[in-house]
């Protein structure tokens, strides 16, 4: 699918990253939508995936929910839901059934494991977030005031305005391709 990006990619603002240790994975509370085609491949590679898996969820018949909902801009044009499981968090009461205890995603370390790139499996909106996508299905950053202010943000202020095509650069380089001529430039 060729994705673009809005022109608020090229411009600076005055946001950073989070890291692990300060956010604490906290976007992996409430599970994710994957694409059908994304679903179909965790499942075909159940077997390298489910090591990485506590012994209670190795059960690839326990990882998605049922069901599917529409969605215009995945690759198959529908997306099932990550199981959540229901434990102890100081963020939430919900995780992401691939979600780890050091909070690193078992898709990512399976992946890795496996020679391939660490979002092979991994869920197109965890990748993309906090980005997001405009109503044309452009990459574009998400509402930034709700994103400072919610608890384990995956963003941070930052002293200086910083171009959001150089803050964001891996995760465009791997939505947009390496090759696409709709990478931006880091010019903001």
């Amino acid at each position: 699918m060729n994705r673009e990006i809005n022109p608020r990619m090229l411009q600076s603002e005055p946001l950073q990253r989070c890291t692990l240790a300060e956010c604490r994975a906290a976007c992996c509370l409430y599970g994710a939508w994957v694409d059908r085609v994304k679903i179909e491949d965790i499942l075909a590679n159940a077997e390298q995936i489910s090591p990485h898996m506590p012994p209670e969820t190795r059960n690839p018949q326990l990882w998605f929910d049922d069901g599917w909902e529409a969605d215009e801009f995945s690759l198959s044009g529908e997306v099932g839901h990550t199981r959540v499981l229901t434990v102890p968090d100081p963020l939430g009461d919900t995780v992401c059934i691939f979600l780890r205890a050091d909070r690193k995603c078992i898709l990512q370390i399976a992946a890795l494991e496996m020679g391939l790139h660490p979002w092979h499996f991994k869920p197109f909106y965890c990748i993309l977030h906090p980005l997001d996508l405009d109503e044309l299905g452009r990459i574009t950053l998400d509402e930034t005031e709700a994103l400072l202010r919610e608890p384990g943000s995956c963003l941070r202020p930052a002293e200086r305005a910083l171009p959001l095509a150089e803050t964001f650069a891996e995760e465009l380089r791997y939505l947009l391709g390496e090759k696409s001529e709709q990478q931006p430039t880091g010019q903001g």
